[in-house]
C-alpha cells in the first residue's frame, strides 16, 4: 500500500470529512473500514490504516520500553489513539479533542504520506509548504544519505506493491 498526495478537503458541523476514492482504494479492500487516529507531527493528526497501525506498534515496541522517553511517548501516543470507522459516503469523522489538538479549522488538506495520511489545517499546511518546499532539495540529499548509512541503500528503498490478497492488509475483513 503506497498513500500519496495531497487533497483539500472541508470539516463538517460533525468534524467529517469525506476520504478521496484513490485513498480509500489504496487502504484496501471494501469492508476495511477501520483506521487509527492519533497525534502526528508539526501540528498534523495522523490516520492510519489498521495493517499500518499494527506495524507501528511493533516498532515502537522494539525500542527501549525502559527510557523515560519513549514510556512517556508511549502514554501519550497510545492515550490519544482513537479508532474510526469509514461509513458508507466514504467519510470518517474526528474525534473532537484530537481536531482541537492540531488547530483544524472548516478546512484541512489530507497527505498520503506512503503508509498512512496525514491531517492538516489547510492555513498551517500552506505556511509549512512555504518554510519547508524551498529547501526541499536539502531535505532529500539528507534523507537519502540517512538511508545509505542506515544499511538500507538507495537500491534498496524501492519495495514490490503490497498483494491486495494478503491477510494484513485488513485482518479485519471477513474471509
Amino acid at each position: 500500500m503506497l498513500l500519496t498526495g495531497a487533497f483539500h478537503r472541508s470539516l463538517d458541523e460533525k468534524l467529517r470529512f469525506a476520504i478521496p476514492k484513490p485513498l480509500r482504494d489504496a487502504i484496501g479492500h471494501p469492508g476495511c473500514s477501520i483506521l487509527y487516529l492519533a497525534p502526528g507531527t508539526d501540528g498534523s493528526l495522523a490516520l492510519y490504516p489498521s495493517s499500518s497501525f499494527e506495524r507501528l506498534a511493533d516498532r515502537l515496541e522494539q525500542s527501549s520500553p525502559g527510557g523515560r522517553d519513549e514510556r512517556a511517548f508511549s502514554r501519550l501516543f497510545y492515550a490519544q489513539v482513537q479508532r474510526v470507522e469509514i461509513d458508507k459516503q466514504g467519510r470518517i469523522r474526528l474525534a473532537p479533542e484530537l481536531a482541537q489538538l492540531a488547530s483544524l479549522g472548516k478546512e484541512i488538506v489530507l497527505l498520503g504520506v506512503r503508509d498512512h495520511l496525514e491531517i492538516w489545517d489547510r492555513a498551517r499546511w500552506e505556511e509549512y509548504l512555504e518554510h519547508t518546499q524551498p529547501h526541499y532539495d536539502e531535505l532529500a540529499e539528507s534523507a537519502l544519505a540517512a538511508q545509505a548509512f542506515s544499511g538500507m541503500g538507495i537500491q534498496q528503498r524501492a519495495r514490490p506493491a503490497v498483494d491486495r490478497t494478503d491477510t494484513d492488509v485488513c485482518p479485519s475483513r471477513p474471509r
